[in-house]
């Protein structure tokens, strides 16, 4: 009787250790003019978080502009190679893993998806010109040991107008790069990506919306999760591939699961519950799926006490509610 009794502590041990294993439980650590230091870092240690996305960028001057600009003097340091390997460095002095997402900003903040060339020359330049910028910070991502690297954000008419592309590009990043791929796909665009199956990740940026009201109940956002959290499961089901959510998050304002994509300076009520409600729904939803990998909230700044704060609208948690939800929830999955 008494191994008997033994042997279903030991079963519901593992089940709730099961229940609660390991996620990525990430930061978008965003670029910045200033180099990271210790300070910048504590913050992150602070919250739980084991991992960061590391954001270099690119600037395409306008949808139809078939080139690429990264890594030049007028750009700020996190943006740069330079910048982007010593956030690398000293995140992971800190035992912080490490994703690479280097990201395209159009001029006047135009949609990415929307990249669309005018003639297939323009096509071919811009082309070689991704490639350079995607080769460039595989390279970085393998020369730091970078955990993941992710070949793209939101560009959801060039992946649909050259899928041949986008396949071959991943061959010459797999040459480069030894770790773990991922594409970070709008949330209404991943079920068209051609490419799971290259993928180890199924990169999703998760602003779906959740409900009309102004401000949401937790069971409001849990009912409006439902659909899309069944097509995520099926997805993941049919490729064999864990979702990660690439980018998750609500600004601080009323109505912030209605289109939590929104980045306009709009002035909408600061609601520091409603967004502190909407990623705790997140956690609840998602963090004890077995096939949710984990997920890189938007955005985390390195000057902390400086960023967010009760009078801000936008996406950061910093010195808000939302921090201490993130807190709870990181360290309830580590």
């Amino acid at each position: 009787m008494r191994s008997l009794g033994l042997l279903l502590l030991c079963l519901l041990q593992f089940s709730c250790s099961s229940q609660n294993e390991s996620k990525i439980n990430g930061v978008s650590f965003v670029a910045n003019p200033d180099r990271a230091n210790q300070s910048h870092v504590n913050p992150v240690l602070d919250i739980g978080a084991n991992y960061a996305a590391v954001m270099p960028f690119g600037f395409v001057r306008n949808l139809q502009d078939p080139g690429v600009i990264f890594d030049t003097d007028r750009q700020w340091f996190g943006e740069t190679k330079v910048g982007a390997k010593q956030y690398i460095e000293i995140l992971k002095k800190n035992g912080i893993q490490i994703m690479v997402k280097p990201q395209i900003w159009v001029w006047r903040g135009e949609f990415t998806g929307d990249l669309l060339m005018n003639s297939e020359d323009d096509w071919v330049k811009f082309e070689n010109s991704y490639e350079k910028f995607i080769l460039t910070y595989a390279r970085l991502a393998q020369e730091t040991n970078a955990e993941i690297y992710c070949i793209g954000t939101e560009l959801e008419e060039f992946v649909k107008h050259r899928p041949e592309f986008w396949h071959k590009l991943i061959g010459e990043v797999r040459k480069i790069y030894s770790g773990q791929l991922t594409y970070a796909a709008n949330w209404d665009e991943y079920k068209r990506t051609p490419f799971w199956e290259d993928m180890d990740f199924i990169g999703v940026d998760a602003y779906f919306p959740l409900s009309e009201m102004r401000e949401p109940s937790v069971d409001d956002m849990k009912k409006g999760w439902q659909k899309w959290k069944t097509a995520l499961k099926e997805l993941s089901n049919t490729t064999d591939k864990p979702i990660l959510f690439t980018e998750f998050g609500y600004r601080s304002m009323d109505y912030t699961a209605k289109k939590p994509w929104l980045v306009d300076r709009n002035e909408m009520a600061v609601n520091l519950q409603s967004q502190a409600d909407a990623l705790k729904v997140t956690f609840e939803e998602f963090w004890k799926e077995d096939w949710f990998a984990g997920g890189f909230v938007w955005k985390w700044f390195i000057h902390h006490e400086d960023s967010g704060g009760v009078e801000d609208n936008r996406f950061t948690p910093q010195n808000k509610p939302a921090q201490e939800v993130l807190k709870k929830a990181f360290s309830e999955f580590n």
